[in-house]
């Protein structure tokens, strides 16, 4: 592992829960939880910097999920922007170019996946075999049974987002195997 992708390991070890932020309240909560990994799912090319800094400001790590800026492109070269822009310790996304840059300048890696059926599945475990991300986010996390499945075939950390909600939901996914859970609920970050 990569050091930005074991920073980030390490992190999570230390608290499983992190922080999923897709507006401005959300964020404040975030900074001032006990998550130690935030993931930026908002912002755009013009204050993405400005929102990383905030999370590093307050001790934390970054995850930008770079499918959700706004006004960077699907090419690999907007990963070099946001590493450039941001300093942040690693990015998330479906696109498999992209993790596949992010892995090759040295930021942690998160392929995300959605899990809808068995053939997603299938597609899903094709694509990270050739992307080979550091961790795989898949959603919904409340599927233990997924989770436990992926965990079986892969040898990647799973992160379970989604539809976490509850105290159960983050620990029938950490049952099932999952490293940690992301979730945008701020009563969540507290569990």
């Amino acid at each position: 592992m990569e050091q930005a992708a074991q920073l980030l390991y390490d992190q999570i070890q230390n608290n499983p829960v992190i922080a999923a932020v897709g507006n401005e309240e959300e964020l404040s909560l975030a900074l001032d939880s006990d998550c130690r990994v935030v993931f930026l799912l908002m912002g755009n090319v013009l204050d993405i910097g400005s929102l990383t800094r905030r999370v590093h400001e307050s001790g934390k790590l970054c995850v930008i999920h770079l499918d959700l800026i706004e006004g960077f492109s699907s090419k690999e070269i907007a990963v070099d922007a946001i590493q450039k822009a941001t300093n942040a310790e690693g990015i998330i996304s479906t696109r498999g170019a992209l993790i596949k840059r992010a892995k090759q300048i040295g930021m942690a890696a998160i392929q995300r996946g959605f899990m809808l059926d068995s053939r997603s599945l299938a597609s899903f475990e094709q694509q990270i075999a050739q992307s080979k991300p550091d961790f795989v986010e898949i959603l919904p996390g409340v599927l233990p049974k997924v989770i436990s499945s992926l965990i079986s075939r892969i040898d990647i950390p799973i992160i379970a987002g989604g539809f976490i909600h509850e105290k159960e939901d983050v620990i029938a996914a950490l049952q099932a195997g999952a490293l940690a859970v992301s979730a945008s609920s701020p009563n969540i970050w507290s569990v």
